[in-house]
């Protein structure tokens, strides 16, 4: 079972696509198999770098399936380890997650591209948290924000649940790149594919440096730094030294991961 979320390998990318037509609204089940399957992609060493979608071409994701709810779902069940749809909670994932989205993303499905570290928007996306509406918090959504994009602007989202078209998105830096429609999955793969061909060691102290200093000064960063496994496994690699030895050689340098 799958549960309207599908997956595939190219190489060392995986693909996720959220296919629950006809919105790609996520229910219990769907949120659990995501979790599910971002688990075993932090935790395959073959699998470097993950793509999110949606299926067809007018919803990435809505959120919370509400004919679910309307069957007896709760808001507060167990989602899994990482939360509505496995990115909205810390998890220790270290490898570089990408959002091709494809159209509507609101409510949990805004959020689930907020757990994202890349994002591609094709033209026609918009974002929305229109929790406010019926007067629920969007607390993934409300923690996260501020933290991509300014104060005001941030607030003002989050308070009247207005829509941000994929222009607005990338002026505020919250979208990497807006492509025309149809060819967002194409450019997420572009990006994966250059990612795949990097240092493996790399993203992971990437990203947790980013994490563990995100509301740091710098000076207490740096003594930070040298604390984090993900830096030390860089600092004692192979692929340091392979790194420096291909600079000099003029050739592209053979990663170990290791």
């Amino acid at each position: 079972m799958s549960d309207g979320i599908n997956t595939t390998t190219n190489g060392a990318v995986l693909e996720v696509t959220i296919n629950r037509p006809k919105a790609n609204a996520i229910d219990l089940a769907a949120s659990r198999r995501l979790n599910d399957v971002f688990t075993a992609f932090r935790d395959d060493p073959a699998l470097r770098v993950a793509i999110v979608t949606g299926a067809g071409e007018r919803f990435f994701c809505p959120g919370w399936d509400l004919k679910a709810a309307a069957a007896g779902e709760q808001s507060d069940e167990d989602w899994g380890a990482g939360g509505f749809g496995g990115l909205n909670h810390p998890r220790n994932l270290d490898k570089p997650l990408i959002a091709a989205v494809n159209g509507i993303a609101c409510g949990g499905g805004f959020e689930i591209v907020l757990g994202t570290d890349i994002i591609v928007m094709e033209e026609h996306a918009k974002f929305a948290l229109p929790e406010i509406n019926v007067g629920v918090l969007a607390d993934a959504g409300t923690i996260k924000l501020r933290r991509r994009i300014p104060y005001h602007i941030a607030v003002e989202f989050l308070m009247t649940g207005r829509w941000m078209d994929a222009h607005e998105a990338k002026h505020w830096g919250l979208a990497n790149h807006v492509v025309p429609k149809g060819q967002g999955l194409a450019k997420a793969r572009e990006i994966a594919g250059q990612l795949a061909d990097g240092p493996p060691l790399l993203f992971p102290a990437i990203k947790q440096l980013l994490r563990h200093t995100e509301m740091v000064a710098e000076h207490p960063a740096f003594e930070l730094h040298d604390s984090l496994s993900g830096v030390q496994k860089v600092i004692r690699s192979e692929d340091l030294k392979e790194g420096t030895s291909a600079f000099a050689a003029k050739r592209k340098p053979v990663w170990k991961g290791k």
